[in-house]
């Protein structure tokens, strides 16, 4: 089974979606979409990393508690992670390109993005978090970010999850 929900014919293309194509164009079109995700992941993601590196240069931070500096390093290590991990597609394709290995390439990478989705999410609510303790009380920050947890899962992962299963059961 592929990720994207479509199965291999016995000639190696791609049957069921309406798509006729090779492995290889399959690879190329999936790494031009994920491309194309990446980079939109990337650019909220470096200036969001960008803010939380100057945060620490601030007259306000040497007044944060053990907590809030806690909260913060935790931020800035999530937010390195994310980085990392949005920006590892782009090397392995440097890396590996012309040695005949864009499907493997392809499903490396989705895995990576997928990862530094996550540690994006985990970057903004840690972050969300710590902005909110300086604004609200430690109880009514906890709350909001959770409730802006539980709203970033459902537009980022649920709808997703959802079709899959859909998908699966039509099958």
């Amino acid at each position: 089974m592929h990720d994207d929900g479509e199965a291999s014919g016995h000639d190696g293309r791609e049957q069921p979606s309406g798509r006729v194509e090779t492995r290889e164009q399959r690879a190329d079109r999936r790494w031009a979409e994920l491309l194309q995700e990446v980079r939109v992941t990337q650019t909220g993601m470096q200036i969001l990393f960008a803010f939380l590196l100057t945060v620490a240069f601030t007259p306000r931070f040497q007044s944060l508690g053990h907590s809030d500096r806690t909260i913060y390093v935790v931020t800035v290590l999530l937010g390195a992670a994310a980085t990392g991990a949005l920006i590892a597609p782009v090397s392995l394709h440097r890396i590996v390109t012309g040695r005949r290995l864009k499907p493997e390439t392809v499903h490396v990478a989705a895995r990576f993005t997928v990862a530094g989705l996550v540690l994006l999410l985990c970057t903004v609510e840690s972050a969300l978090l710590l902005i909110l303790r300086v604004v609200v009380s430690d109880v009514t920050a906890f709350w909001l970010a959770a409730a802006a947890l539980v709203w970033f899962v459902s537009c980022w992962f649920v709808p997703a999850v959802w079709l899959f299963h859909r998908s699966r059961k039509e099958r």
